[in-house]
Formats: C-alpha cells, sequence, structure tokens
C-alpha cells in the first residue's frame, strides 16, 4: 500500500518563489570599494528572473552549464538562482585555482558561457582561448570605486551584464518537473591529481537548504542578517546562500574584501547575527571583535579542524563559542555539526568545550560509519578505536561527474570514503584524527597531526601551526612542526616543546621545530602541507 500524499517534486523554484511571495522587503546587501550597495530580495527576484530571460537569449542550451568567476555578492546570488531555475546547471569556478586547473575545469564541464566580475576578468581572460565550449563572457562590473581599472578586451565574446538584463524579459521559471534534475555544480580543489567534479540535484539543495533552517543543526531563522565569508565558488557557499533565501534572513554579502578589519566592519555596522567562515577568517577577525557590542548569536566554521583554544577564546572574548560544522564539496558540504547535546549541557566548560573542539554529531538524513580502512568493516564506537570515515545521504555525492577515475572513493555498497580518518564516541560524536594521507606512522605507532597541531596551537605565542611528517632512519617517519610565532613574540623551540611535554604522548613530540612566516594555504583557505612537505622535502632525521 503506497501513501496519499501530493508529489511535489523539490525544486529550486520552491525557495525562490517562497522568497518572492513572503520575503521580497527584507535587505540584500553587498560591500564594495566605494561602500555598501543595498537592494531588497524582491528587487533581486526581479533581476533573476530577467537574467533567466538573459540565459535564453544567448542561446544557453537547456541543460547547459552556467559558469561564474566571481565574489560574493548579490549579482553572485541571481546567478545561484536563475540557470537551475531555468533547467540549466550553475557551475561555480574557483577563482584560487592554478590557470590550468581552472582550464581543466571549464572544458570538463563544458561551459558554455561564464559570468566573471570585472575586477577578476585579468584572472580569467587569459585563459579564454583555452576553452573550447565558452562562447561568451559576461561582465560583471564592479570597479566602481576602484583605481586603475584595465579597459575590457575588444572581443564580439564580452558582454555586459547589465546592458544584457536590462534588454532581458522575465522568465516564468516552472521548468523543472523532475527534482532529481542537475541544479550546479561544483569541483573539487584538486589537491591531487586534476579536480573532480560533483553535481548537486534541485532535491539535494533544497533538502540540504531545509537542513540549514533546524535548530539542532544550524539554526538559520527568518531574523537572522547572515554574512556567508565563506566564498561562493567554493563547496555551495555551505549552502548557506539557497537557505538564507529559503528562510527569509537578511544577507551580507562581503565582496572581494575579506580582511579582518573589513569584516568586522560589517559585523558591528550592519548587525550581522549569524557568520561562518574557515578558521583562518576568525583567528583574524578576533582581535577586532573581543569586547565589541555586536549582535553575533552563531559562527560557524569549517574548512579544517577548529582549535579548541580558538573556539575557548572567542567564548571569553566575544561571548560565544564557535560552532565547528565538518563536510566537504561531495557532502554538499553539511555533513556534522558540534552542537552540545542536552544530555552532555550538564558538562564542565572545559568537557564543554571537548566537544564544540570535535566534528560533531551526523546532521539528520545523514548516516556515518567508522570503518577499517583495509576490511572496510565499521568499527567500535568507543571514542578510541579510528578508521575511516564514510557517509552517505541524499545530499551526499554517489559518484563523480563523468569521470570514472573517482570511482574508488565509494564502497560497493554505497557510501562515500571522505579520506578522513577519525573516532566515534558512543554517543555519536565524531572526532577526526587527521586525513589518511597526513597521519604519521612512526616506528609502527599513529601520530595525528591534528591533535598535535592543536595542542601547539593553545600555546598563547602561536598562530598557525601545520605538523608533517619527515622521513626517519630509525623511526620511519617523525613529525616536524612548522610554527607561525604571533606578531611580536619570541618563542623557541625549547619553550615550545617543554609547553607540549605534558600534554601529549613523548613519542608525539616533534623531532624538529620550524618557525616560518606563514602556513600555506590551499585555494579553500586550508593548511597545505603538501606545500610543506615540498618545501622540506630534503630534511631527513636519523
Amino acid at each position: 500500500m503506497q501513501g496519499l500524499m501530493q508529489d511535489v517534486p523539490l525544486s529550486l523554484d520552491f525557495v525562490f518563489n517562497r522568497a518572492e511571495q513572503f520575503w521580497s522587503t527584507k535587505r540584500l546587501m553587498t560591500a564594495t570599494p566605494a561602500g555598501v550597495e543595498r537592494t531588497t530580495l524582491g528587487a533581486w527576484a526581479a533581476r533573476t528572473r530577467r537574467l533567466g530571460g538573459v540565459l535564453d537569449d544567448l542561446g544557453v542550451s537547456a541543460d547547459g552549464r552556467v559558469a561564474t568567476f566571481a565574489w560574493n555578492t548579490a549579482r553572485h546570488l541571481e546567478l545561484y538562482f536563475a540557470p537551475p531555475c531555468t533547467g540549466r546547471v550553475l557551475h561555480t569556478l574557483n577563482i584560487r585555482l592554478f590557470a590550468d586547473q581552472i582550464t581543466y575545469i571549464v572544458n570538463h564541464a563544458e561551459d558554455e558561457v561564464i559570468f566573471v566580475d570585472r575586477s577578476l576578468l585579468p584572472l580569467l581572460w587569459p585563459l579564454i582561448d583555452g576553452c573550447r565550449s565558452v562562447r561568451h563572457v559576461v561582465v560583471m562590473d564592479d570597479t566602481e570605486g576602484c583605481s586603475d581599472v584595465a579597459p575590457l578586451p575588444d572581443d564580439p565574446r564580452v558582454l555586459d551584464y547589465e546592458e544584457l538584463l536590462d534588454g532581458a524579459s522575465p522568465h516564468p521559471f516552472g521548468v523543472v518537473t523532475d527534482e532529481h534534475r542537475a541544479a550546479s555544480m561544483c569541483y573539487t580543489s584538486g589537491t591531487t591529481g586534476d579536480p573532480k567534479g560533483v553535481l548537486y540535484s534541485h532535491r539535494s539543495v533544497v533538502l540540504h537548504s531545509i537542513a540549514v533552517l533546524l535548530g539542532d543543526l544550524l539554526d538559520l531563522r527568518e531574523s537572522d542578517v547572515c554574512l556567508p565569508v565563506v566564498p561562493m565558488f567554493h563547496a555551495n557557499a555551505w549552502g548557506l546562500c539557497q537557505a538564507s533565501v529559503l528562510a527569509g534572513a537578511e544577507l551580507v554579502m562581503p565582496g572581494p574584501d575579506l580582511s579582518p578589519g573589513a569584516l568586522t566592519g560589517l559585523i558591528l555596522e550592519e548587525g550581522v547575527t549569524f557568520a561562518a567562515g574557515v578558521p583562518t577568517i576568525w583567528m583574524g577577525a578576533k582581535p577586532h571583535l573581543a569586547g565589541r557590542d555586536h549582535r553575533l548569536r552563531k559562527i560557524v566554521c569549517g574548512g579544517s579542524a577548529v582549535p579548541k583554544a580558538l573556539s575557548e577564546a572567542y567564548r571569553l572574548e566575544v561571548g560565544l563559542p564557535i560552532t565547528q560544522a565538518w563536510g566537504m564539496t561531495e557532502t554538499s558540504p553539511l555533513a556534522t555539526v558540534a552542537n552540545i547535546r542536552s544530555d552532555r549541557a550538564g558538562g564542565t566548560e572545559d568537557e564543554l568545550a571537548e566537544v564544540r573542539a570535535t566534528a560533531g554529531m551526523p546532521s539528520p538524513l545523514v548516516e556515518l560509519r567508522i570503518a577499517d580502512p583495509e576490511s572496510g568493516d565499521p568499527v567500535a564506537w568507543d571514542d578510541q578505536t579510528s578508521g575511516e570515515v564514510q557517509v552517505r545521504g541524499p545530499w551526499i555525492a554517489r559518484r563523480y561527474y563523468n569521470d570514472p577515475r573517482g570511482d574508488a572513493q565509494f564502497t560497493a555498497d554505497g557510501w562515500l570514503r571522505t579520506g578522513d580518518v577519525g573516532v566515534m564516541s558512543p554517543d555519536g560524536y565524531v572526532r577526526l584524527v587527521d586525513r589518511t594521507k597526513d597521519l604519521i606512522k612512526s616506528g609502527g605507532e599513529w601520530i595525528s597531526s591534528v591533535d598535535l597541531e592543536n595542542e601547539i596551537m593553545a600555546h598563547p605565542a602561536v598562530a598557525e601551526a601545520a605538523v608533517i611528517a619527515v622521513p626517519s632512519e630509525r623511526w620511519m617517519e617523525r613529525p616536524m612542526a612548522c610554527v607561525v610565532r604571533k606578531p611580536g613574540e619570541r618563542l623557541e623551540a625549547a619553550e615550545l616543546r617543554a609547553w607540549l611535554e605534558p600534554r601529549v604522548a613523548k613519542w608525539w613530540l616533534p623531532d624538529e621545530i620550524e618557525f616560518i612566516d606563514e602556513v600555506p594555504k590551499t585555494s579553500v583557505g586550508k593548511f597545505s602541507k603538501r606545500d610543506l612537505r615540498q618545501r622540506f622535502a630534503d630534511r631527513k632525521l636519523p
């Protein structure tokens, strides 16, 4: 016997229509060099419908890929909805990738048109002739208030965004009848080999957006003013753009200036209540927020592990701890969130800090298991036994777009192998101990580079730290710590080693401590241990 409920497709049309009908007066702000541009969701919706008409006028095919090369702006939000609501596929290009990776991605996705911020055109234009499928480059002028603006290329492929919008008719949308139809795509950052494409469906995006609003997940609300610092070209902007439009939350788009002063200025001046970004963003912002009168009620952090010391510093100095979330491009990305469950809420502040330092519990509708990397068998939930973190759910990728290379990342029974190593507590909290490729095996025993980094970064004189393995004749591998001092600090290796001695096992103590100016970052703001390994490739220990 089947149920008798209506079968209405879960499409982004529903999200868009709800905003157009109910949230038309809500504010949408974009930070620009000339100041904050202000509009409403109602005006945004009208422009988004005309952008749908632009895609028709340009002759973009029925399921054509529409690429963006842009900062977080109101225009980029228009592009988040117009392509999928007309049946096309939004493709956000990561502006921080290498040139050959961008060219590879555009060609692999077969993008037909690229919408690019004018300030970023000098990065994109030298690659265009190598982008075989691109017929149009639509420039969004974000250079008001800027000096030394380069002239536009004299090329018939180059078109002006606002001129196209002015000449277009509104699109009725409503063409998506299959919720499994592709809505958007994003490529992995390509730290090993060519990037791989993740193709999100309308159904997956809508379900993920609803999940973001859940009180026991991220708890994004209609009353919020949301600042997505996480780039819109990275991992679906963590789903915050679609979820904010669904909820009716007001949005503050930070534009290109992600400096601590600019971001905290937006937080304070625009009354931001909900903000999300990577750890390096919140490390820089803390001195500017500490002791200030703000309206923040939720600070979400992801992309890499949040040091317990940073979260606690926010609790003590800013007034609320950081909420850690974990996921990846393949998980849309919200897989786990470190909220405090009610039966743990009565713990000491140190116990609560330990919970907040975990990756958290699996999101509703997401299943998670810890599997033995060799046998594939699930391991015990004892907060001790480690294994590979594997996930499945309605917003988890089941394969990569047109790329059989990635088949090995999925198990025979349909789980995504994340490549993260973790342990699970008996009540369901995941603690990530490393990436499979970043674990250090010393004398037959595993050392977690993440745990060691967290202890190093707890030192008051340390700004950043990354731990890598270096070859050892005796032990096979030994840990080497690459440490960035805070400005004005004179921390020495012996002092840091003494700090670590009571905090980690003796055989975890790094054999070498190298002080560097900055830990290199990947295109999405994570520590790039690959770069550090290359830098210190000649380092060997007895």
